[in-house]
């Protein structure tokens, strides 16, 4: 087969080129992005469900259940429940999509039915502030 396709853009990159081809069709956008393919008889073809699926994951946002699992056979969900001891427990999951790593400080805020985590700066970014 003789397929060339360009290498599509991804992440801020992609976000920034969208915004600046708003006045044009998503057909035309995905196309300018890098989302689309040239067979035989240069015939193109704008791969949408590409350009859609790489949208929704600069977004922070992914539809792919292998990428998201924690290793354990589960896919991560955005509810917790209150353990036994009391605790709630976030996981390894949302933490390293966060790129948080151990003894990074949180200050908690309670609220009318919901828990505010607030990140506290670590002590090495403190140090960068004081040189």
């Amino acid at each position: 087969m003789n397929d060339i396709s360009p290498t599509p853009l991804t992440g801020k990159a992609l976000l920034q080129k969208v915004k600046e081809l708003s006045h044009l069709p998503r057909r035309e956008k995905a196309k300018r992005c890098g989302y689309y393919t040239v067979g035989r008889n240069s015939q193109t073809r704008v791969n949408l469900a590409d350009f859609f699926e790489a949208l929704l994951e600069a977004k922070g946002t992914t539809l792919d259940a292998e990428g998201t699992k924690d290793g354990r056979g589960r896919e991560p969900t955005y509810r917790v429940s209150v353990h036994k001891n009391g605790q709630i427990v976030i996981g390894s999951t949302y933490t390293e999509k966060m790129g948080l790593k151990p003894g990074d400080e949180f200050e908690i805020k309670l609220g009318y039915k919901h828990i505010h985590l607030i990140q506290v700066s670590s002590a090495d970014e403190d140090s960068e502030d004081e040189e």
